[in-house]
C-alpha cells in the first residue's frame, strides 16, 4: 500500500491541499446543508453517503482516463453537465412544489432515505467537472517510479475519504438547527429555501465554475 502513496514531504502537502479543498463550501456542501437543515441530521448524513460515492465514482473515472475524453470531445462534457444541471433544477422544482401545496399538513416528514441518497450519488456523479478537477489535482502528488492509475485511485478515495469526514461536520452542523424549522410556516419556508437552492445549483452547473468537487 505505501508504493502507492508519495513521499510524507509530498503526501503531506496532499493532505493539506484535500482537507482546504474539502472544507471550502461548494455546490455538494450546499447540497447536504440544505437537506440537514429541510430534513434533519439523518437525512444530511445519507446525502453525505451520496455524494461520496458519486465522487468516488468520479475519481474513478479520472484514473481510467474518462477526463481525457470530456477533455477532447466537447458533446460528451456538455451531456453529463446539463444532464446534471437539468437534474437539480428538477430538484429544486418538486421541492418548490411541494412547499406550496394548499395542505402542508399532508406533507411527508422527509424524503425516503434511500431517495436522499440516489439525489446526492446523481448529483455527484453526473458532474464532468469533477472528473476534470482529478484528473487535473491528483497527478500532481504521484509517483512516476510507480502505477500511476493505482496511486491515483488510491489519491482518489483518500480524498473522497477526508471530504465525506467534512461535509459530515456540516451535515451535523445543519441539522442541529433543524428542530427549528418543526413549525409548518417556517418548514414551508425551508422548503421554499430549499428548492431555490437546488435550482440554483442548476443554473450554476450549467453556466460553469471552477469549483465542483464539494
Amino acid at each position: 500500500m505505501t508504493d502507492l502513496l508519495p513521499s510524507w514531504p509530498l503526501f503531506s502537502a496532499f493532505l493539506l491541499a484535500s482537507l482546504v479543498l474539502a472544507v471550502t463550501p461548494g455546490p455538494g456542501v450546499l447540497y447536504i446543508v440544505t437537506r440537514s437543515i429541510v430534513h434533519g441530521r439523518r437525512a444530511g448524513l445519507v446525502s453525505v453517503a451520496g455524494i461520496a460515492l458519486g465522487n468516488l465514482g468520479n475519481a474513478l473515472a479520472a484514473s481510467l482516463g474518462l477526463a481525457a475524453l470530456f477533455a477532447v470531445s466537447s458533446l460528451a462534457f456538455t451531456v453529463i453537465k446539463y444532464a446534471g444541471a437539468l437534474y437539480l433544477v428538477y430538484l429544486g422544482v418538486q421541492m418548490l412544489r411541494s412547499s406550496s401545496a394548499e395542505n402542508p399538513s399532508a406533507l411527508p416528514a422527509a424524503d425516503p432515505l434511500g431517495q436522499v441518497f440516489r439525489d446526492g450519488f446523481v448529483v455527484a456523479l453526473f458532474n464532468p467537472k469533477t472528473t476534470i478537477f482529478f484528473a487535473a489535482f491528483l497527478p500532481q502528488f504521484v509517483n512516476a517510479d510507480a502505477p500511476l492509475m493505482l496511486q491515483s485511485m488510491a489519491l482518489g478515495a483518500l480524498f473522497v475519504g477526508i471530504a465525506a469526514v467534512t461535509d459530515s461536520a456540516y451535515a451535523l452542523a445543519a441539522g442541529a438547527i433543524a428542530p427549528a424549522m418543526r413549525g409548518e410556516k417556517v418548514r414551508r419556508i425551508g422548503r421554499s429555501l430549499g428548492g431555490g437552492v437546488f435550482v440554483g445549483l442548476g443554473v450554476f452547473a450549467a453556466l460553469g465554475g471552477s469549483r465542483e468537487v464539494e
